[in-house]
């Protein structure tokens, strides 16, 4: 392959997109170079994302049955307030259980290898990482997404939350604010309301969850709701104030009418911002926005041919499954330069409230926009 280049692949990012590339390309038998710049492997999906809610799910549906016995033939049961020190020490577990398959001996064992630290593109080939020049053939950015925080009046100064610190909690708060109706938001605002708190969800649009059919979004609400969640639709933040023991968020109906919600904690569920800045991207000439890198259906960055982007990052499907099918992608196109084309006719996806949403391919609302 010659040996202009240190790397045949580098990759920049260690979730789900940049291990299946890594892993998929090592196994080929390319060169890889795989940089994380947080202290494990596994990225949002598994310290932040899927793997924390899932396991806060799971634990506030059991609470939830507990609770409810009685439905089942069983004697009424009084179930003590829950301690979220231990549910966080139960999440902590799990992370640890499956990251062991997201090792770093793992990866180096496959071929791969694997340096931790801020990597910053010095030009289209190579990288700065920790004071050396890296070099490689092809790139992949996958350095997924984080919360995106608006830019409301008040919300610098006020202690807030988001699906980073959420899972660690040392208390369960009393009173929760749930900002933004979709999937995240509305998964956190039942576990959180089936532990014990009293949660309000704000939603700028008419309806929760926007992406589904009005119809089916309207029958999760109701569940929701009968359980005890609050929602407060069609509605806009328009500041945040810290009380001290409580914050304030004042919010704006569609007739301008203002009104304050307090409560002890605010989650924010207001979507992701792609990972972009401070990767030195301007000085490869590729093309990218807040809302991700452009890539084309094989995953290649614009201009370039040998720069590709997968997962979050793209700011297009982001779901885990997806980041791993793109990163499978990447592997066909960069490593065994074989044309192969995203597709997502038939993308499958699922919000984890009770009663679950899922869908694949077009719903009904995607069919009339097509």
């Amino acid at each position: 392959m010659g040996d202009k280049y240190d790397f045949d692949i580098g990759i920049l990012g260690g979730g789900a997109a940049g291990l299946t590339v890594a892993a998929g390309s090592a196994q080929l038998g390319a060169k890889t170079l795989l940089v994380e710049r947080e202290r494990a492997l596994g990225g949002d999906c598994l310290h932040h994302g899927c793997v924390p809610s899932k396991t806060l799910i799971r634990t506030a549906h059991v609470y939830h049955e507990m609770k409810h016995a009685e439905r089942y033939g069983l004697p009424r049961v009084d179930v003590p307030p829950v301690d979220f020190r231990d549910i966080a020490a139960r999440i902590r577990s799990v992370i640890e259980r499956i990251q062991a398959h997201d090792s770093q001996e793992r990866f180096c064992q496959l071929g791969a290898r694997i340096e931790f630290g801020e990597a910053v593109f010095a030009d289209e080939h190579s990288i700065r990482l920790n004071g050396r020049t890296l070099s490689a053939r092809s790139w992949v950015v996958a350095t997924g997404s984080s919360a995106a925080v608006p830019p409301i009046p008040g919300l610098s100064d006020t202690p807030y939350l988001t699906n980073k610190d959420v899972f660690t909690l040392d208390h369960l708060p009393r009173s929760l604010i749930v900002l933004g109706g979709g999937a995240i938001g509305l998964e956190m605002a039942q576990a959180f309301c089936r532990l014990g708190s009293r949660v309000t969800v704000v939603e700028l649009a008419r309806q929760i969850l926007p992406n589904e059919d009005g119809d089916l979004a309207e029958l999760v609400m109701g569940v929701i709701e009968q359980e005890g969640v609050r929602f407060v639709l069609g509605t806009k933040a328009v500041a945040f104030k810290d009380l001290g023991t409580e914050r304030c968020l004042t919010i704006q109906a569609e007739n301008g009418e203002r009104s304050d919600l307090k409560a002890e904690a605010i989650l924010l569920a207001v979507g992701r911002t792609a990972n972009v800045n401070g990767l030195g991207l301007e000085s490869t000439g590729v093309t990218f926005d807040r809302r991700g890198i452009r890539v084309d259906e094989r995953m290649r960055a614009s201009p370039h041919k040998h720069i590709y982007a997968a997962g979050d990052v793209t700011g297009t499907y982001q779901f885990t499954h997806a980041a791993g099918y793109e990163g499978s992608i990447v592997v066909s196109n960069a490593v065994l330069h074989l044309p192969r084309k995203a597709s997502y006719t038939f993308f499958p996806w699922c919000t984890y409230t009770s009663p679950e949403l899922a869908s694949i391919g077009m719903n009904e609302k995607r069919a009339r926009e097509a």
